[in-house]
């Protein structure tokens, strides 16, 4: 039945559908109606809602119910997921999966409780110690919100990872109608997690490797998960890209802005396209650079001074990039991204 609902409470209903029985996390806007709406219903279903006393606690609460395999997940913000980068390595190396949620805000620091797209590079190159990547998964509307939270439960199982769904604090207010996915089917057996010794040998989650040679050992299997993952777990899409002699390059509430933008310009007769990541980790770089043969000029947009766009130039080497961001919660409107497209014809599409 389709319903209207607000991005963070999609989330929230979605993870819920998806099996998951256990959250832990603490407050901080713009995300505090995720937390508040499985406060309510998680209970309903025999799950557990715990508001923990930090963004530390709650992480390693995570890391506890996942070894004991539970479906289980956290959200914040950027200054609290700041404080879970700790506990998110420690789940990466354990190979325990469970879902992180970042509804993003201004930053650095504090910053503001307005929109921000500034923890891009914090989510797509690890944030914690060590050699790791999380799974990042960018929707740009209240219905993916809640279909990459299911993909999102999946690939953590599948992989054995923490994922990141990366979303943004208009994101998570706006309201939009939505169908909710079936259920997908309860995970089989998992054959590593401490559920107790009965008949069984011992089971050990840990990250902790004293021998040089057995962490190397462990580092490697990692590295071969993750070159899995980049293989066949990227995520894309295009628009209006057919003819285009400029691609814009945008993801989450940049690329629904920019959507507009492309049926403005079209109208107008330019010839314009959009690619838009869903997978922000691993980056659908194969997928961009099919989108951008034949193209004359791209043009990435965000809001942060320039985090995506090295992804973008490290997939398309050799080919000019130009940027257009805002910063400090301030959102970009169509008609910006409009004025930057025309610049670059004006100045011959290159």
């Amino acid at each position: 039945m389709r319903q209207m609902m607000k991005g963070n409470e999609a989330i929230a209903e979605a993870a819920m559908r998806a099996g998951c029985r256990f959250f832990f996390g603490y407050p901080i806007t713009p995300q505090t109606e995720l937390m508040e709406y499985l406060a309510r219903r998680l209970p309903e279903v025999g799950g557990t809602f715990l508001q923990a006393e930090s963004e530390v606690a709650a992480i390693n609460m995570v890391y506890g119910a996942a070894g004991a395999g539970g479906r289980v997940m956290t959200s914040s913000s950027g200054p609290g997921i700041c404080l879970k980068q700790e506990g998110i390595s420690f789940l990466a190396s354990a190979e325990l999966p469970c879902l992180i949620v970042n509804v993003m805000r201004g930053g650095p620091g504090l910053g503001t409780i307005q929109p921000s797209q500034g923890d891009y590079f914090q989510a797509t190159r690890g944030g914690g110690n060590g050699d790791y990547y999380l799974p990042v998964l960018s929707p740009s509307s209240v219905q993916e919100m809640a279909d990459l939270a299911y993909k999102a439960f999946e690939l953590a199982e599948r992989y054995r990872t923490p994922v990141m769904l990366l979303t943004d604090g208009v994101m998570g207010q706006m309201m939009e109608p939505l169908d909710f996915p079936d259920s997908p089917p309860v995970p089989g057996e998992k054959s590593w997690i401490t559920d107790g010794c009965k008949n069984r040998s011992r089971r050990l989650v840990k990250t902790l490797y004293l021998d040089p040679a057995d962490l190397e050992a462990h580092n490697r299997h990692l590295q071969e998960k993750f070159e899995q993952l980049r293989a066949s777990e990227t995520m894309s899409e295009t628009y209006a890209a057919d003819g285009a002699e400029l691609l814009i390059v945008a993801f989450g509430i940049c690329a629904r802005v920019a959507r507009t933008a492309v049926d403005n310009l079209r109208a107008e007769g330019f010839p314009v396209g959009l690619f838009r990541p869903i997978s922000l980790w691993p980056f659908p770089a194969a997928s961009l650079q099919n989108a951008a043969e034949g193209v004359k000029s791209l043009l990435a947009v965000e809001l942060n001074a320039g985090q995506m766009v090295e992804d973008v130039r490290m997939a398309l080497p050799g080919r000019k990039v130009d940027f257009y961001g805002r910063m400090g919660g301030v959102v970009i409107s169509a008609t910006e991204i409009e004025a930057e497209a025309r610049k670059v014809f004006a100045g011959g599409v290159s």
